[in-house]
């Protein structure tokens, strides 16, 4: 089936490209033409381990025949482990798994919620920042910050306020007796690879303890060792109350997770939430082998390395043409700011063999495999600098 004819059959809600993927290994795609690419988009920051790795096939293999499904009205053992480890990891104390980011973040703002309704007070406002993504669901849109992804769907359900990122002074101008939580992502990535600094998180952090409010910290696309560390929250030594993660979780098979510490987590309460496919066999063991994986390959300092590497070639291109202003974000998510739209140079990189990606319409975005080498860097930057060089910008 052609691209024409795809179309009369799916909803029109994606802009897509006009390629039909059909195969991928490692970093690199191919299309039913036959024409390859290196992947800079990983499935927006999903494909942690690339595409087709050894161990993930092995283990999707294994699984599915033994068992894909079984419903949370049991125990299995992948959801176990998955729970015992990210828990390690993270420092929370509880685990709910979900499908997506979206779901992950709507048992956040359920959970902060119900918290406070336990204790019979009336706090439920959420506070995120604008140009924050938070997902798609009618209660992820209505807490993201960006209006483009509102429209058409009012009304939106109420308690959300949104402010500035990294203005301390609006953020508490905001907070009332109605506050239940403050929401933020790490590093945004939707929004344009823009960072919460350090100070601004240690500030929040410290106004959530002076006002009896939760901190959520959205790591959906920061997570899993994408930025350098384990969790985005670790680089600014700032811990939250709340944790999700989805995305690179699964490595390509969809699992969400809704970490909470202590005091938090009791407020999700048997028959309080519930999801049918959840913590699944499947999309578990997948997960277990993504972070088995980043610790028997020692991801984690390829993604240092390369993260440098793929910075000093993004800041040749700033020193080189004046219209890309700045270099922004952290190991393997990062951005290149532009005063022109991007979406030429998207264009032209897939015409020369590279997938990459926007933040909003001035930002470049790059999200490649965590274990990427350094000779596909090298490649990318070299056909990156090619379209560039091919446009009249």
């Amino acid at each position: 089936m052609n691209i024409q004819e795809a179309n009369q059959y799916l909803a029109p809600n994606y802009g897509r490209f006009p390629i039909t993927l059909v195969k991928g290994q490692g970093s690199r795609v191919w299309d039913d033409t036959g024409k390859s690419y290196l992947d800079f988009v990983a499935g927006i920051a999903v494909n942690t381990l690339g595409h087709a790795h050894p161990a993930m096939i092995q283990t999707i293999s294994e699984q599915a025949a033994t068992m894909l499904h079984c419903s949370n009205l049991y125990f299995n053992p992948q959801q176990n482990e998955l729970a015992k480890q990210l828990i390690e990891l993270s420092g929370l104390d509880k685990v709910f798994f979900c499908n997506s980011g979206a779901e992950a973040n709507e048992a956040a703002i359920k959970i902060v919620r119900k918290y406070f309704h336990d204790q019979g007070k009336e706090k439920y406002t959420v506070i995120t920042a604008t140009q924050s993504f938070h997902g798609r669901t009618m209660q992820t849109i209505a807490a993201t910050g960006q209006d483009k992804v509102k429209q058409g769907f009012a009304p939106l359900p109420i308690g959300f306020k949104h402010v500035p990122l990294n203005d301390l002074a609006a953020l508490e101008s905001a907070i009332d007796g109605a506050t239940a939580a403050i929401m933020l992502e790490p590093l945004q990535g939707e929004g344009g690879v823009n960072h919460a600094c350090p100070h601004y998180l240690a500030d929040v952090r410290k106004l959530c303890d002076k006002h009896d409010i939760l901190l959520i910290f959205d790591e959906i696309q920061t997570g899993i060792a994408r930025c350098g560390a384990m969790f985005a929250f670790e680089l600014a030594g700032v811990s939250p109350d709340v944790l999700t993660l989805a995305k690179g979780l699964g490595g390509g098979v969809p699992i969400g997770a809704m970490l909470a510490c202590k005091k938090v987590a009791p407020a999700l309460s048997a028959g309080s939430h519930g999801t049918t496919f959840g913590g699944n066999p499947m999309s578990c063991a997948a997960a277990l082998t993504v972070l088995d994986v980043l610790e028997q390959e020692n991801i984690l300092e390829n993604v240092k390395q390369r993260s440098k590497q793929l910075q000093a070639g993004l800041q040749k291109l700033v020193d080189t043409y004046p219209f890309f202003s700045e270099v922004r974000g952290n190991g393997l998510l990062l951005g290149l700011a532009c005063e022109k739209e991007v979406m030429p140079i998207i264009h032209a990189c897939r015409e020369q063999g590279l997938l990459v990606l926007a933040a909003g319409s001035h930002v470049l975005r790059f999200l490649p495999a965590l274990n990427i080498t350094e000779a596909e860097i090298e490649e990318g930057l070299m056909l990156l600098n090619k379209s560039i060089e091919g446009l009249d910008l």
